[in-house]
């Protein structure tokens, strides 16, 4: 974990507390379907994080369990995260997420639209 701090022009960066990612179990994202910074680490104890924004949450998560599978190939629980942004395979997971995830808003969106517009018979 690191501290991080602006003094002046100048940004400061302290390591506060160091974790090894063996000792990790699993990564809870407390709400899948929120757009929602906060989520826990359960290593030893638990620890309650707050992430930049969401899409900063999910990479970290996706980071995470890419160095999972890469290095101990341990079975690492993430849990309440939407498997849709979590997964590289993905189609919505791409480096212009943004653009894509306003796709499935106005996808669905226009989906709304075109069933408000049926008439019921």
């Amino acid at each position: 974990m690191v501290k991080h701090w602006r003094v002046d022009r100048e940004e400061k960066y302290e390591i506060v507390e160091k974790w090894f990612l063996k000792d990790l179990d699993m990564i809870d994202g407390k709400e899948a379907d929120t757009d929602n910074p906060y989520f826990d680490m359960h290593f030893h104890k638990v620890y309650n994080l707050e992430a930049y924004s969401c899409a900063s949450k999910y990479t970290f998560a996706r980071t995470l369990n890419k160095l999972n599978a890469m290095y101990l190939k341990k079975d690492l629980k993430i849990v309440n995260f939407d498997d849709t942004y979590l997964n590289d395979d993905s189609f919505w997971s791409s480096n212009n997420r943004d653009c894509l995830v306003l796709m499935r808003v106005c996808f669905y969106a226009f989906n709304l639209l075109c069933l408000s517009l049926c008439p019921l018979t």
